[in-house]
């Protein structure tokens, strides 16, 4: 495993295996087959990726924790618990309310916690963080986070829950990469989800209602992210060799997509006009259940004691 160092900035890369310090912690950086990744510390996010020196993911500063998200992996839920609050048993379970603008718990338990680095290739690491049983979520389970690139560049990420209760553990995991491609104004690129539903949502972006993906909706045969204002969750998707592809692709055929395995039934598609320095920023977020699983049941699934579960996902590219 790689000592830390004082960090370049994400356009500088150390060399393959090699990590470096910074507000998020020590940075793992692994490259191979002409692609690059760097992964945080904190909360084993994506901080950047880049494929033939093209810039595939929204990245930001050595002194920023993740904006909006950025690149942060989510567990044991993603996205958002309407007012922090759900039954066990019978008992309501009470979760600190971490989205103080919507009174939801969002984005899981280890957002602002440090992973530790369990091993490390030249073109993989292995993160693990655990969350501890505590007001809100009483189980003890890991969070193990593998990326790994292959011979032409591709990244793939491998999430796995463990359960170490004596009880059974609800949860859901997801991940929170922004795609871009290179330079090209995110607004002019045309994105691609191949959903059959979407989930209607209301002003605390906690879905309602499951609805067909029409007019406006409708992602799959493509509109230009310059006109669109989304943050819905999508499923329904239409899968080829057992994954989901978005895409988003650039006029003269170039194309960054995520794809996610069966474990996934849902992508959530935010659209942010508030990224730092960005007019548009598109996240695309694998999940296995969507918002408010934890009330709802829509997606959610229990962990036996001692067993694991695991989601896949990654990101593409055509250059």
């Amino acid at each position: 495993m790689a000592s830390s160092s004082v960090p370049p900035p994400p356009s500088a890369p150390t060399a393959p295996g090699a990590a470096r310090r910074a507000a998020t912690g020590i940075q793992h950086t692994i490259a191979r087959g002409g692609g690059t990744a760097v992964v945080t510390e904190l909360g084993a996010a994506l901080r950047s990726y880049s494929r033939n020196g093209v810039v595939l993911v929204e990245t930001f500063g050595d002194h920023e924790i993740p904006p909006g998200a950025c690149g942060l992996t989510l567990a044991p839920w993603a996205n958002r618990i309407e007012d922090g609050r759900w039954t066990l048993n019978g008992q309501v379970q009470q979760l600190d309310i971490t989205e103080p603008s919507k009174g939801n718990a969002s984005h899981g338990l280890l957002r602002n916690t440090g992973y530790a680095a369990l091993a490390a290739t030249e073109a993989s690491v292995v993160l693990e963080a655990v969350v501890f049983p505590q007001h809100g979520y009483p189980f003890l389970v890991r969070h193990r986070v593998e990326y790994a690139l292959d011979d032409d560049g591709g990244l793939s990420v491998t999430q796995t829950l463990s359960n170490d209760s004596a009880e059974p553990a609800p949860y859901g995991l997801g991940a929170h990469p922004y795609l871009r491609l290179g330079e090209v104004p995110t607004e002019e690129l045309v994105l691609t989800v191949p959903a059959a539903t979407r989930l209607a949502a209301d002003e605390r972006k906690i879905p309602r209602s499951a609805e067909p993906a029409q007019g406006e909706w409708d992602l799959r045969p493509g509109q230009r992210v310059g006109g669109l204002s989304i943050d819905a969750a999508y499923t329904g998707l239409a899968r080829e060799g057992g994954v989901a592809r978005s895409t988003l692709a650039a006029p003269d055929g170039r194309a960054v997509w995520l794809w996610q395995d069966d474990a996934c039934p849902y992508v959530h598609v935010y659209i942010s006009d508030r990224f730092p320095g960005r007019p548009k920023a598109v996240a695309l977020e694998p999940m296995t259940a969507p918002a408010n699983a934890f009330n709802s049941g829509d997606g959610l699934r229990w962990l036996g004691p001692g067993a694991a579960a695991s989601m896949r996902w990654g990101i593409g590219s055509r250059l």
